[in-house]
């Protein structure tokens, strides 16, 4: 087979393996089009030092790098030399540890080296400079040039075309789709095109009517004379002071971060061949040579032979953008991806384009991730710069942020009020516990690493919920109004969803194929007429591709989880719905009024209590805020944040989708034992569990996608983790093989450079039995 007709733009390395890809997979009617000349083209992949480290807090991203080590090894274009992180802090030899814990979770070997190991891996290092070294023997250089020439000449042998000095200057567009290209020279009509510009993808993206949230940014490069480095050296990355070494026969190049931001627009791009490689700045070098020298004192003799600001892409969260336009159908993007994730990159993209779904989990990545609040232009420049300075971990200070509170709830004068701590997530601020819940002589017994971004005071909103009764700000979580035949619904989900008005059903969110796309919560409000609660943009675009009219109603909207044994006793007199427990039982739905509120009111529960949560247009937020805080008095009301949310809901073995589950985890239940429906079962048992361990030292709780032991062997991660204050021990979810999730087994978690205890429980671990629900 031909296959559709794909135009792809760019050349670079992306470009290339995305044709290579694309071709071996039977779409060999593939042209590539480059503004530059083939295959210099002038872009990022032309001066790309090609280091590539495999080892990352993401396991999508570390599979990416591998696949790509993998194939650019097997097509002679990888040397592999091997990868060393040094530390010359105690703070950055733990977390030397940690990412080794990284490697150990995703398949990748590594091996934390005292200080004299580390310098006979390296002998320019200053051996009394360094603590220790993350050695990562499969790492190493990738040829971007000699790669991306490599894999076209692959394509070509198929079928693909590679035009040079070919600027896009038009995406055609018929009938609602795209329908290709055109050039100086004429059109090439396309199904698909697939962006792969690198950053100038905005520029593309912009003849296509879709946004594409990247930010074009600089970082310096140079080369030294001759200091005896040998290219069979291993790349060296220096985090404590943000730069990067890599060996050019005898002599070194020297990459740094060790500087103010430099974003980029693209009309102040170099002249000639090269628009990626701006003029050197050396006065902004100069603390980067002074540190480098500190490192390698062979620098202090030597001399800066070339040098340059390179130009590379960054997003606001740091991963790329993969995915189909939401605006113009059949146009693609795979933009924001360095040379390390290439091959991966382009090899995810064209199985999603061919078979109708990647084989990684690649929300993350995906182009349509962000609302529309995170498009704005200003949001991409500083979130991309903060993204950045995170990545690389910048110690220059940043201004403090200007797009927080971007999109707070009706009810955020009133959290700042009390006191409440935010953090952010896809724009909306979220309270994570409140200072007015502080109790005096709170201690804080965990560890300074799993205590940064918590307090103690999260425990104490922990308990009073559970004794009594607390509010939570829902309204983040994405709501949409439908109304379509129930029929039109239910071929998208797994469990049946035709049950009479004032149901909620639990389920998943399916494609095409039957596979698990995310879970969703459907309440019937009316024969025609649901809410849906889903997991963000990609839920609704998804429904809508599908032929839902689905209406985001989250920010005209606002919610509130009312949870706690005193729930009722709050709001059965405020309200003309009977809340009694025949009345109105678990997973069902009803509409009312809260005072002179109108509200809809859902029974369920994430965190395990009686309660609510108790939805109503934005307007009234204050209200209903106001009119069940003066009613809590003498309850003990509280208001409660994400901390003590996240410590309860896994007490009670609630899952969460892009965290504990994802499309390649398919949970055969997916927390309480909500079944899925009986035709995504395999009646053999699944290869892996989402497992409780109840971990045995009190004082310290791993952060996540820490490694799981049995014996010497990795044999799982962990997903999410927080102390459980009602049990008194911290907890940890983790996939593990079936074979090890028996109650009792006993495991052991990598934290750092130690082995927690930890034991295989029953789950939940509270209230077993369900009681406190189904009062």
């Amino acid at each position: 087979m031909t296959g559709p007709k794909v135009v792809i733009v760019g050349a670079g390395i992306v470009g290339c393996a995305l044709a290579d890809e694309l071709t071996v997979r039977g779409w060999t009617d593939v042209t590539v089009l480059e503004q530059g000349p083939l295959f210099v083209t002038g872009g990022s992949s032309s001066h790309a030092p090609g280091l590539v480290f495999q080892t990352n807090p993401s396991r999508t991203m570390a599979r990416l790098a591998r696949y790509t080590v993998e194939k650019y090894s097997a097509l002679d274009c990888f040397d592999q030399v091997g990868s060393l992180e040094v530390a010359t802090t105690p703070e950055r030899l733990r977390e030397l540890h940690r990412r080794f814990g990284f490697g150990q979770s995703w398949g990748i070997g590594s091996a934390v080296l005292d200080p004299v190991e580390t310098a006979e891996l390296f002998p320019l290092l200053d051996k009394d400079r360094v603590l220790g070294g993350l050695h990562v023997p499969t790492d190493g250089l990738a040829r971007s040039i000699k790669a991306a020439e490599t894999q076209a000449r692959r394509a070509e042998g198929r079928g693909a075309r590679f035009i040079g000095q070919s600027r896009v200057a038009e995406v055609l567009e018929r009938h609602g789709r795209v329908a290709g290209v055109r050039t100086a020279t004429g059109e090439h009509l396309a199904d698909v095109v697939v962006s792969c510009a690198g950053f100038w993808g905005p520029r593309i993206g912009e003849l296509a009517g879709t946004t594409i949230p990247l930010l074009p940014m600089a970082h310096q490069y140079v080369r030294t004379s001759g200091v005896g480095a040998a290219d069979t050296m291993p790349i060296v990355r220096h985090q404590d002071r943000d730069l990067y070494f890599r060996a050019h026969g005898e002599s070194l190049g020297i990459g740094s971060y060790l500087h103010d931001p430099m974003p980029v627009s693209l009309d102040e791009l170099a002249e000639g061949g090269h628009p990626s490689m701006l003029p050197f700045t050396a006065g902004t070098f100069a603390e980067s040579w002074d540190a480098a020298a500190d490192l390698l004192p062979v620098l202090r003799d030597a001399e800066r032979t070339d040098g340059f600001n390179g130009v590379f892409s960054f997003t606001a969260d740091g991963f790329p953008l993969l995915g189909e336009s939401k605006n113009l159908p059949g146009f693609w993007t795979a933009e924001a991806i360095w040379v390390t994730h290439s091959a991966g990159a382009a090899r995810e993209l064209a199985e999603w384009l061919v078979t109708g779904r990647p084989t990684f989990d690649l929300h993350e990545c995906d182009l349509n991730r962000f609302d529309d609040a995170q498009l704005a232009p200003a949001y991409t420049k500083e979130r991309s710069v903060r993204s950045f300075v995170e990545v690389y971990d910048i110690i220059h200070p940043l201004d403090p942020p200007s797009v927080r509170d971007v999109r707070v709830s009706a009810f955020h004068t009133r959290q700042r009020e009390l006191g409440a701590v935010f953090g952010e997530a896809a724009g909306w601020e979220r309270p994570l516990w409140y200072e007015s819940n502080a109790a005096p002589a709170t201690p804080n017994a965990r560890d300074d690493w799993s205590s940064r971004h918590w307090s103690p005071i999260a425990e104490t909103e922990a308990r009073l919920t559970r004794e009594r009764v607390a509010l939570y700000d829902m309204t983040p979580l994405m709501r949409l109004a439908v109304e379509a035949p129930v029929a039109d619904l239910q071929r998208l989900t797994s469990n049946n969803i035709d049950k009479p008005v004032g149901s909620v059903t639990y389920t998943l969110l399916l494609d095409e194929a039957g596979g698990v796309r995310s879970d969703i919560t459907v309440a019937r409000l009316g024969e025609e007429r649901f809410q849906l609660g889903v997991n963000g943009p990609l839920d609704l675009l998804w429904l809508r591709k599908n032929g839902i009219d689905a209406r985001d109603v989250t920010s005209g909207t606002c919610g509130l989880g009312v949870w706690g044994p005193r729930a009722r006793d709050l709001v059965a007199p405020l309200t003309d719905i009977d809340v009694g427990p025949a009345a109105f039982r678990y997973f069902q739905a009803r509409e009312g009024y809260l005072g002179t509120i109108p509200v809809t009111m859902l029974r369920l529960s994430y965190v395990g209590e009686l309660g609510w949560e108790i939805y109503t247009p934005a307007a009234y937020g204050l209200r209903l805020w106001d009119t069940l805080w003066e009613a809590g008095r003498d309850l003990g009301l509280v208001a409660a944040g994400r901390a003590a949310f996240t410590s309860l809901r896994l007490e009670k073995g609630y899952r969460l989708w892009g965290v504990d589950m994802s499309t390649e985890d398919t949970p055969y239940e997916a927390g309480l034992g909500f079944a899925v429906r009986r035709e995504l079962r395999d009646e053999t048992p699944p290869p892996k569990k989402l497992t409780c361990l109840r971990v045995d030292d009190v004082g310290i709780v791993p952060m996540g996608r820490e490694p799981v032991y049995a014996g010497r062997a990795p044999v799982g991660f962990v997903t999410s983790a927080a102390f459980g204050p009602t049990i008194g021990a911290p907890i940890a979810y983790a996939w593990l093989p079936t074979a090890l999730t028996e109650p009792g087994t006993r495991l052991q978690i990598g934290y750092f450079d130690r082995r927690l205890g930890a034991t295989v429980a029953a789950e939940p671990l509270f209230d077993p039995a369900h009681e406190r629900l189904r009062t």
